[in-house]
């Protein structure tokens, strides 16, 4: 099944998950996966959460920010790529001064 994000339209998500700013996301989800394109601008985060059901796997694809984790932060970047096993807390945050731009898959377990 091929998903076009290109023609997708963006919703604008205020302070998602009690975070800074707006997350800007197309996504695709059913009962067994969220499949999603979005961005972070500068200064925007996604809050602290904690994926109950889920896994989570982030792809930075442009930009560079921080995953905030339990124990710590890890710096990302273009190239990266961000796992939050199921049970796990984590929280997204651009502090760089371009567009965050990421792909992201949740699957329900």
């Amino acid at each position: 099944m091929k998903i076009d994000f290109k023609s997708m339209e963006e919703k604008v998500n205020p302070g998602f998950k009690g975070g800074e700013g707006s997350f800007i996301t197309k996504i695709v989800a059913d009962s067994a996966n969220k499949i999603i394109s979005g961005r972070l601008e500068p200064g925007s985060s996604i809050g602290w959460h904690q994926h109950e059901t889920s896994s989570e796997i982030i792809y930075i694809l442009e930009g560079e920010g921080k995953c905030i984790v339990e124990g710590g932060e890890e710096r990302l970047s273009a190239g990266d790529c961000h796992y939050c096993k199921k049970g796990e807390f984590h929280s997204l945050v651009n502090d760089g001064d371009k567009d965050l731009v990421i792909f992201a898959v949740v699957p329900e377990q």
